[in-house]
Protein backbone atom coordinates (compact mmCIF):
# COMPACT_ATOMS: atom_id res chain seq x y z
CA UNK A 1 0.00 0.00 0.00
CA UNK A 2 2.85 1.93 0.76
CA UNK A 3 4.35 1.66 -2.43
CA UNK A 4 1.55 2.57 -4.54
CA UNK A 5 0.73 5.76 -2.37
CA UNK A 6 4.66 6.80 -3.21
CA UNK A 7 3.80 5.75 -6.78
CA UNK A 8 0.79 7.56 -7.41
CA UNK A 9 3.03 11.16 -5.19
CA UNK A 10 5.47 11.03 -7.82
CA UNK A 11 3.16 10.74 -10.84
CA UNK A 12 0.92 13.54 -9.23
CA UNK A 13 4.29 15.40 -8.88
CA UNK A 14 6.06 14.86 -12.53
CA UNK A 15 2.49 16.01 -13.68
CA UNK A 16 2.43 18.77 -11.67
CA UNK A 17 6.08 19.91 -12.81
CA UNK A 18 5.15 19.18 -16.83
CA UNK A 19 1.86 21.38 -16.18
CA UNK A 20 3.96 24.09 -14.53
CA UNK A 21 6.78 23.67 -17.46
CA UNK A 22 3.90 23.35 -20.39
CA UNK A 23 2.61 26.86 -18.68
CA UNK A 24 5.38 28.62 -19.10
CA UNK A 25 6.72 27.71 -22.37
CA UNK A 26 3.51 27.73 -24.25
CA UNK A 27 1.27 30.28 -25.89
CA UNK A 28 -2.08 29.99 -23.78
CA UNK A 29 -5.40 29.87 -26.64
CA UNK A 30 -8.78 30.03 -25.18
CA UNK A 31 -11.94 30.24 -26.66
CA UNK A 32 -15.98 29.55 -25.26
CA UNK A 33 -18.70 27.64 -27.21
CA UNK A 34 -21.69 25.57 -26.48
CA UNK A 35 -19.89 22.12 -25.45
CA UNK A 36 -23.61 21.36 -23.65
CA UNK A 37 -26.62 22.01 -24.79
CA UNK A 38 -28.84 22.10 -28.07
CA UNK A 39 -25.76 23.95 -30.35
CA UNK A 40 -23.36 21.47 -28.60
CA UNK A 41 -22.55 19.62 -32.12
CA UNK A 42 -20.97 22.97 -33.11
CA UNK A 43 -18.79 23.80 -29.65
CA UNK A 44 -17.56 20.72 -30.04
CA UNK A 45 -16.92 19.94 -33.02
CA UNK A 46 -14.29 23.39 -33.01
CA UNK A 47 -13.19 22.53 -29.47
CA UNK A 48 -12.10 19.43 -31.14
CA UNK A 49 -10.36 19.81 -34.17
CA UNK A 50 -8.42 22.70 -31.82
CA UNK A 51 -7.37 19.96 -29.81
CA UNK A 52 -6.06 18.24 -32.64
CA UNK A 53 -4.14 20.56 -34.21
CA UNK A 54 -2.71 21.93 -30.97
CA UNK A 55 -1.23 18.18 -30.48
CA UNK A 56 -0.09 17.85 -33.15
CA UNK A 57 1.78 21.58 -32.85
CA UNK A 58 3.28 20.55 -29.63
CA UNK A 59 4.64 17.34 -30.85
CA UNK A 60 6.68 19.00 -33.58
CA UNK A 61 8.82 20.49 -30.64
CA UNK A 62 9.12 24.22 -31.27
CA UNK A 63 6.32 26.60 -30.25
CA UNK A 64 3.98 25.22 -27.87
CA UNK A 65 0.11 25.78 -27.48
CA UNK A 66 -1.53 25.29 -24.35
CA UNK A 67 -5.73 25.13 -25.35
CA UNK A 68 -8.47 25.49 -23.22
CA UNK A 69 -12.25 25.77 -23.97
CA UNK A 70 -15.41 27.06 -21.59
CA UNK A 71 -18.98 26.24 -22.02
CA UNK A 72 -21.40 28.83 -23.02
CA UNK A 73 -24.27 26.44 -24.17
CA UNK A 74 -24.57 29.12 -26.63
CA UNK A 75 -25.89 31.53 -24.50
CA UNK A 76 -24.19 35.45 -24.50
CA UNK A 77 -24.08 36.35 -20.97
CA UNK A 78 -22.47 33.17 -20.35
CA UNK A 79 -20.28 33.41 -22.85
CA UNK A 80 -18.83 36.61 -21.48
CA UNK A 81 -18.20 34.60 -17.87
CA UNK A 82 -16.38 31.84 -19.59
CA UNK A 83 -14.40 34.34 -21.60
CA UNK A 84 -14.29 35.68 -18.21
CA UNK A 85 -12.62 32.55 -16.72
CA UNK A 86 -10.26 32.35 -19.93
CA UNK A 87 -9.18 35.89 -18.90
CA UNK A 88 -7.98 35.38 -15.21
CA UNK A 89 -6.06 32.15 -16.66
CA UNK A 90 -4.32 33.76 -18.22
CA UNK A 91 -5.45 33.42 -21.84
CA UNK A 92 -2.96 35.78 -24.89
CA UNK A 93 -5.09 35.00 -27.98
CA UNK A 94 -8.35 33.96 -28.46
CA UNK A 95 -10.47 31.86 -30.02
CA UNK A 96 -13.70 33.89 -29.47
CA UNK A 97 -16.73 32.11 -29.32
CA UNK A 98 -18.26 29.51 -31.99
CA UNK A 99 -21.90 30.75 -32.37
CA UNK A 100 -22.33 34.01 -33.67
CA UNK A 101 -24.46 35.58 -31.08
CA UNK A 102 -22.12 35.17 -27.97
CA UNK A 103 -19.64 35.71 -30.13
CA UNK A 104 -20.67 39.16 -30.99
CA UNK A 105 -20.92 39.86 -26.76
CA UNK A 106 -17.30 37.96 -26.32
CA UNK A 107 -15.40 40.29 -29.18
CA UNK A 108 -16.43 43.11 -27.21
CA UNK A 109 -14.86 42.17 -24.29
CA UNK A 110 -11.42 41.26 -26.63
CA UNK A 111 -11.72 44.56 -28.50
CA UNK A 112 -11.62 46.66 -24.79
CA UNK A 113 -8.49 44.07 -23.64
CA UNK A 114 -6.45 43.90 -26.78
CA UNK A 115 -6.81 39.94 -27.33
CA UNK A 116 -6.64 39.36 -30.76
CA UNK A 117 -10.03 36.91 -31.65
CA UNK A 118 -9.80 34.38 -34.35
CA UNK A 119 -13.44 32.74 -34.23
CA UNK A 120 -13.87 29.32 -36.19
CA UNK A 121 -17.48 29.95 -37.34
CA UNK A 122 -19.05 32.76 -35.95
CA UNK A 123 -20.37 34.42 -38.83
CA UNK A 124 -22.34 37.19 -37.84
CA UNK A 125 -20.87 40.95 -39.58
CA UNK A 126 -21.25 42.38 -35.80
CA UNK A 127 -18.68 40.32 -34.81
CA UNK A 128 -15.87 41.83 -36.10
CA UNK A 129 -17.55 45.15 -36.69
CA UNK A 130 -15.66 47.77 -35.76
CA UNK A 131 -13.13 45.91 -33.94
CA UNK A 132 -9.41 45.88 -35.73
CA UNK A 133 -8.13 42.47 -33.58
CA UNK A 134 -11.49 40.21 -34.53
CA UNK A 135 -11.07 38.10 -37.46
CA UNK A 136 -13.09 35.07 -38.77
CA UNK A 137 -12.15 31.91 -40.10
CA UNK A 138 -15.47 31.09 -41.27
CA UNK A 139 -17.45 33.26 -44.49
CA UNK A 140 -19.07 36.08 -43.23
CA UNK A 141 -23.29 35.84 -42.95
CA UNK A 142 -23.26 38.30 -46.20
CA UNK A 143 -21.28 35.96 -48.11
CA UNK A 144 -23.26 32.78 -47.86
CA UNK A 145 -26.54 34.24 -48.89
CA UNK A 146 -25.20 35.84 -51.64
CA UNK A 147 -22.94 32.83 -52.92
CA UNK A 148 -25.91 30.76 -52.01
CA UNK A 149 -28.28 32.52 -54.53
CA UNK A 150 -25.42 33.01 -56.82
CA UNK A 151 -24.95 29.02 -56.73
CA UNK A 152 -28.69 27.78 -57.45
CA UNK A 153 -28.54 30.35 -60.55
CA UNK A 154 -25.02 28.82 -62.04
CA UNK A 155 -26.12 25.23 -61.37
CA UNK A 156 -29.84 25.84 -62.55
CA UNK A 157 -31.10 23.93 -59.50
CA UNK A 158 -34.52 25.85 -59.44
CA UNK A 159 -36.22 28.97 -60.88
CA UNK A 160 -38.85 29.19 -58.24
CA UNK A 161 -37.47 28.66 -54.64
CA UNK A 162 -38.95 29.36 -51.35
CA UNK A 163 -36.93 30.89 -48.13
CA UNK A 164 -37.86 30.00 -44.39
CA UNK A 165 -35.78 31.77 -42.22
CA UNK A 166 -35.54 32.62 -38.65
CA UNK A 167 -36.06 36.40 -37.57
CA UNK A 168 -34.70 36.13 -34.22
CA UNK A 169 -31.45 34.98 -35.01
CA UNK A 170 -28.67 36.96 -36.42
CA UNK A 171 -27.03 34.12 -38.21
CA UNK A 172 -30.27 33.40 -40.23
CA UNK A 173 -31.42 37.35 -41.04
CA UNK A 174 -28.22 38.14 -41.97
CA UNK A 175 -28.07 35.33 -44.71
CA UNK A 176 -31.68 35.62 -45.86
CA UNK A 177 -31.25 39.32 -46.35
CA UNK A 178 -28.08 38.93 -48.75
CA UNK A 179 -29.94 36.05 -50.16
CA UNK A 180 -32.84 38.33 -51.22
CA UNK A 181 -30.91 40.87 -52.78
CA UNK A 182 -29.09 38.48 -55.00
CA UNK A 183 -31.78 36.14 -55.95
CA UNK A 184 -33.69 39.73 -56.75
CA UNK A 185 -30.79 40.71 -58.77
CA UNK A 186 -30.19 37.61 -60.78
CA UNK A 187 -33.91 37.31 -61.67
CA UNK A 188 -33.94 34.20 -59.09
CA UNK A 189 -38.19 34.08 -58.30
CA UNK A 190 -39.07 33.32 -55.19
CA UNK A 191 -42.34 32.21 -54.28
CA UNK A 192 -42.39 31.65 -50.65
CA UNK A 193 -40.81 34.26 -47.64
CA UNK A 194 -41.91 32.80 -44.34
CA UNK A 195 -40.47 33.01 -41.18
CA UNK A 196 -40.51 31.39 -37.43
CA UNK A 197 -38.44 32.46 -34.05
CA UNK A 198 -37.81 31.17 -30.64
CA UNK A 199 -41.43 30.74 -29.43
CA UNK A 200 -42.60 29.02 -32.71
CA UNK A 201 -39.99 26.85 -33.89
CA UNK A 202 -41.44 23.08 -33.61
CA UNK A 203 -44.18 23.39 -36.13
CA UNK A 204 -43.76 24.27 -39.47
CA UNK A 205 -46.65 23.21 -41.20
CA UNK A 206 -47.99 26.67 -42.45
CA UNK A 207 -44.28 27.48 -43.62
CA UNK A 208 -44.43 24.09 -45.71
CA UNK A 209 -48.19 24.30 -46.79
CA UNK A 210 -47.10 28.27 -48.35
CA UNK A 211 -43.97 26.96 -50.66
CA UNK A 212 -45.80 24.20 -51.34
CA UNK A 213 -49.40 26.09 -52.53
CA UNK A 214 -46.46 28.50 -54.59
CA UNK A 215 -45.03 25.33 -56.20
CA UNK A 216 -41.07 26.09 -54.88
CA UNK A 217 -38.90 23.46 -56.58
CA UNK A 218 -36.12 24.47 -53.92
CA UNK A 219 -36.24 25.11 -50.14
CA UNK A 220 -33.80 27.66 -49.22
CA UNK A 221 -32.76 26.94 -45.35
CA UNK A 222 -30.48 28.96 -43.55
CA UNK A 223 -30.93 28.34 -41.00
CA UNK A 224 -29.25 25.66 -38.27
CA UNK A 225 -29.43 22.06 -37.96
CA UNK A 226 -32.27 21.51 -35.70
CA UNK A 227 -34.98 23.57 -36.83
CA UNK A 228 -33.63 22.43 -40.76
CA UNK A 229 -34.06 18.62 -39.74
CA UNK A 230 -37.67 19.55 -38.27
CA UNK A 231 -39.16 21.09 -41.69
CA UNK A 232 -37.35 18.28 -43.54
CA UNK A 233 -39.56 15.42 -41.74
CA UNK A 234 -42.93 17.94 -41.53
CA UNK A 235 -42.74 18.24 -45.19
CA UNK A 236 -41.94 14.27 -45.80
CA UNK A 237 -44.79 13.40 -43.81
CA UNK A 238 -47.25 15.46 -46.23
CA UNK A 239 -45.43 14.34 -49.35
CA UNK A 240 -43.88 17.37 -49.97
CA UNK A 241 -40.13 16.53 -51.56
CA UNK A 242 -38.62 19.88 -52.84
CA UNK A 243 -34.93 20.14 -53.48
CA UNK A 244 -33.15 21.30 -50.12
CA UNK A 245 -30.36 23.47 -50.00
CA UNK A 246 -28.63 24.86 -47.11
CA UNK A 247 -25.73 26.78 -45.33
CA UNK A 248 -22.74 25.60 -43.33
CA UNK A 249 -25.60 26.04 -39.49
CA UNK A 250 -26.50 22.86 -41.72
CA UNK A 251 -23.55 20.60 -41.07
CA UNK A 252 -24.38 18.39 -38.14
CA UNK A 253 -27.85 17.19 -39.58
CA UNK A 254 -26.19 13.72 -40.01
CA UNK A 255 -25.22 13.36 -36.70
CA UNK A 256 -28.28 14.75 -34.80
CA UNK A 257 -29.44 12.17 -32.40
CA UNK A 258 -33.07 10.93 -33.33
CA UNK A 259 -33.32 12.57 -36.98
CA UNK A 260 -33.98 9.35 -39.83
CA UNK A 261 -31.04 10.78 -41.86
CA UNK A 262 -32.60 9.79 -44.86
CA UNK A 263 -34.97 12.73 -44.84
CA UNK A 264 -31.56 14.77 -45.80
CA UNK A 265 -30.79 12.51 -48.76
CA UNK A 266 -30.09 15.19 -51.99
CA UNK A 267 -30.02 17.98 -49.60
CA UNK A 268 -27.45 20.38 -51.05
CA UNK A 269 -25.27 22.78 -48.95
CA UNK A 270 -22.37 25.19 -49.27
CA UNK A 271 -19.23 24.47 -47.10
CA UNK A 272 -15.90 24.85 -47.22
CA UNK A 273 -14.81 21.26 -45.82
CA UNK A 274 -15.67 17.81 -47.78
CA UNK A 275 -14.65 15.24 -45.16
CA UNK A 276 -15.03 12.89 -47.65
CA UNK A 277 -12.43 14.56 -49.74
CA UNK A 278 -8.80 12.25 -51.17
CA UNK A 279 -6.84 15.33 -49.99
CA UNK A 280 -3.68 13.98 -47.87
CA UNK A 281 -4.14 16.47 -45.09
CA UNK A 282 -8.07 16.04 -45.11
CA UNK A 283 -7.65 12.23 -45.27
CA UNK A 284 -5.28 12.63 -42.42
CA UNK A 285 -7.59 14.53 -40.29
CA UNK A 286 -10.52 12.50 -40.90
CA UNK A 287 -8.61 9.26 -39.50
CA UNK A 288 -7.39 10.95 -36.58
CA UNK A 289 -10.61 12.72 -35.84
CA UNK A 290 -12.52 9.65 -36.00
CA UNK A 291 -9.90 7.29 -34.09
CA UNK A 292 -9.96 9.87 -31.49
CA UNK A 293 -13.89 10.97 -30.77
CA UNK A 294 -15.59 8.15 -32.61
CA UNK A 295 -17.25 10.38 -35.60
CA UNK A 296 -16.54 11.82 -38.72
CA UNK A 297 -15.63 15.90 -38.17
CA UNK A 298 -17.74 18.35 -39.99
CA UNK A 299 -17.02 22.28 -41.13
CA UNK A 300 -16.77 23.29 -37.32
CA UNK A 301 -14.52 20.99 -36.80
CA UNK A 302 -11.98 21.45 -39.67
CA UNK A 303 -12.71 25.48 -39.22
CA UNK A 304 -11.67 24.74 -35.31
CA UNK A 305 -8.21 22.78 -36.65
CA UNK A 306 -7.38 25.78 -38.79
CA UNK A 307 -7.43 28.34 -36.58
CA UNK A 308 -5.11 26.63 -34.44
CA UNK A 309 -2.72 25.95 -37.33
CA UNK A 310 -3.28 29.76 -38.91
CA UNK A 311 -2.12 30.72 -35.12
CA UNK A 312 1.03 28.57 -35.78
CA UNK A 313 1.95 30.35 -38.98
CA UNK A 314 1.38 33.66 -37.64
CA UNK A 315 3.10 33.45 -34.38
CA UNK A 316 5.71 31.77 -36.29
CA UNK A 317 6.07 34.37 -38.55
CA UNK A 318 6.33 37.51 -36.17
CA UNK A 319 8.90 35.49 -34.04
CA UNK A 320 6.30 35.56 -31.25
CA UNK A 321 7.18 34.12 -27.48
CA UNK A 322 5.22 33.27 -25.12
CA UNK A 323 6.60 35.55 -22.58
CA UNK A 324 4.70 38.37 -24.41
CA UNK A 325 1.60 39.98 -23.03
CA UNK A 326 -1.87 39.61 -24.68
CA UNK A 327 -1.52 43.13 -26.06
CA UNK A 328 1.74 42.70 -27.83
CA UNK A 329 0.58 39.35 -29.41
CA UNK A 330 -2.57 41.29 -30.58
CA UNK A 331 -0.46 43.90 -32.46
CA UNK A 332 1.65 41.29 -34.16
CA UNK A 333 -1.20 38.88 -35.50
CA UNK A 334 -3.13 41.59 -36.75
CA UNK A 335 0.29 42.68 -39.12
CA UNK A 336 -0.03 38.60 -39.68
CA UNK A 337 -3.56 38.06 -39.89
CA UNK A 338 -3.73 41.03 -43.04
CA UNK A 339 -0.70 40.39 -44.91
CA UNK A 340 -0.19 36.50 -45.09
CA UNK A 341 -1.99 33.50 -47.04
CA UNK A 342 -2.79 30.00 -45.67
CA UNK A 343 -3.73 27.03 -46.82
CA UNK A 344 -5.53 24.76 -44.37
CA UNK A 345 -8.37 22.05 -44.79
CA UNK A 346 -11.14 24.55 -44.94
CA UNK A 347 -9.63 26.30 -48.23
CA UNK A 348 -6.01 27.18 -49.69
CA UNK A 349 -4.54 30.51 -50.46
CA UNK A 350 -6.80 31.82 -47.70
CA UNK A 351 -6.47 36.01 -46.90
CA UNK A 352 -8.37 38.30 -44.16
CA UNK A 353 -8.52 41.78 -44.75
CA UNK A 354 -8.26 44.40 -42.50
CA UNK A 355 -12.22 44.11 -41.50
CA UNK A 356 -11.42 40.19 -39.96
CA UNK A 357 -13.34 38.92 -43.10
CA UNK A 358 -12.07 35.51 -44.54
CA UNK A 359 -12.03 34.98 -48.43
CA UNK A 360 -11.98 31.01 -49.73
CA UNK A 361 -14.04 29.40 -51.84
CA UNK A 362 -16.73 27.24 -50.91
CA UNK A 363 -17.89 23.88 -52.20
CA UNK A 364 -21.11 22.33 -52.86
CA UNK A 365 -22.31 19.22 -51.23
CA UNK A 366 -25.14 17.10 -51.41
CA UNK A 367 -25.90 14.22 -49.28
CA UNK A 368 -26.07 11.02 -51.04
CA UNK A 369 -25.93 7.44 -48.81
CA UNK A 370 -25.76 9.27 -45.42
CA UNK A 371 -22.53 11.27 -46.48
CA UNK A 372 -21.49 14.47 -48.25
CA UNK A 373 -20.71 14.23 -52.24
CA UNK A 374 -18.75 17.24 -53.93
CA UNK A 375 -20.71 18.35 -56.60
CA UNK A 376 -17.65 20.54 -58.20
Amino acid sequence: MKKFLAMVLALAMVLAIGSAAFADDAFKLGGTGPLTGGAAIYGNAAKNGAEIAAEEINALGGIQIELKYEDDTHDAEKAINAYNTLKDWGMQISLGSVTSKPCEATSAETFEDRIFALTPSASSVAVVEGKDNMFQMCFTDPNQGSLSAQYIVDKGLASKVAVIWKNDDVYSKGIYETFMAKAAELGLEVVSDTTFNDGNATDFSVQIADAQSNSAELVFLPMYYDAASLILTQAAKIGYAPKYFGVDGMDGILSLEGFDTALAEGVILLTPFNADSADEKTASFVAKYQEKFGEIPNQFAADGYDCVYAYYQALTNANATPDMDAAALCDLMIQQFTSMTFNGLTGNNVTWDTAGAVSKSPKGMVIQNGAYVGLD
